[in-house]
């Protein structure tokens, strides 16, 4: 049986951190990501899949940011997990806009769908609560590039909540794929397979893991994608969904293969600071 979150038609397409903005030029604009602007410009595309991340600060708060410090993309200093959400309110991404609250996000975007890297181990137990406080059990994909961290989660969540591979599920998915006696050594737990083309030089897709993973009763969702060429070539190997940057580009391949499945959504753009619940 097909997971809530995975019930729209594929090709899935998911906007990265909220993917490329272009100003009134059509000149890229990469600076804003993981803010309420990208996303809300992917859900103007027409997306309603938004990748993202999540890290809580010292008090517990939930809050959508790709990076364990602020330095690189806002005009603040330090480690989120150190800081209280008062201090990590004050930060603007790229000096314009606020880091969002996950909570925010969802409510923004209702009808919209959201994958979501686990950060930090201390994101856990928060993310638990946002999911209750806001209900949104079926509306997320949760994974992790640290494989005990996703498994604590898919123990805390419980099946209702979709999860992803991590590092030791796409291992046991990339041997399963060379041999039928190996395949009951897969991992049944995640309901896609979110995976790389390569890492470190080894390749990690190919069309016996997309078959693999199709027998497993996942999809295979490809990052980070952004040259159309290469999303052409996905596409005719088979893959269920990618993950990009280039937005608009992923949309006008889908168009032009008849098979943009996405409708436009809008939503409200979360206001920049809020008193955040606890739970």
């Amino acid at each position: 049986m097909t997971h809530a979150y995975l019930s729209s038609p594929v090709p899935v397409a998911l906007a990265h951190r909220g993917g490329w903005l272009t100003d009134d030029q059509g000149v890229r604009r990469t600076e804003l990501e993981n803010t309420a602007v990208a996303f809300q410009h992917a859900v103007d595309l027409g997306y309603t899949y938004l990748e993202t991340d999540v890290h809580a600060t010292s008090d517990g708060v939930l809050m959508a940011f790709h990076d364990d410090t602020l330095g690189r993309t806002t005009d603040r200093d330090g480690a989120i997990r150190a800081l209280p959400y008062r201090e990590v309110a004050r930060a603007r991404v790229a000096g314009k806009e606020p880091v969002p609250l996950l909570e925010d996000l969802l409510a923004a975007w209702p009808e919209a769908r959201f994958n979501i890297d686990l950060k930090a181990d201390g994101a856990v137990l928060p993310l638990l609560e946002v999911l209750r406080r806001t209900n949104a059990w079926d509306r997320v994909c949760v994974g992790s590039f640290d494989q005990d961290r996703l498994d604590r989660a898919r123990h805390l969540y419980g099946p209702r909540v979709a999860t992803s591979c991590g590092p030791v599920d796409v291992a046991r998915l990339r041997l399963a794929s060379l041999s039928p006696i190996l395949r009951p050594a897969a991992s049944r737990a995640p309901v896609c397979a979110q995976i790389p083309l390569s890492h470190n030089g080894f390749p990690l897709l190919s069309r016996d893991v997309i078959r693999t993973a199709h027998r497993l009763g996942m999809q295979v969702h490809v990052w980070t994608i952004n040259e159309t060429e290469v999303m052409e070539r996905l596409l005719d190997a088979g893959v269920d969904g990618i993950v990009t940057d280039n937005t608009a580009g992923l949309r006008e391949v889908l168009r032009r293969r008849g098979r943009w499945n996405q409708g436009g959504r809008q939503g409200r753009t979360p206001g920049s600071t809020r008193t955040p619940k606890n739970g």
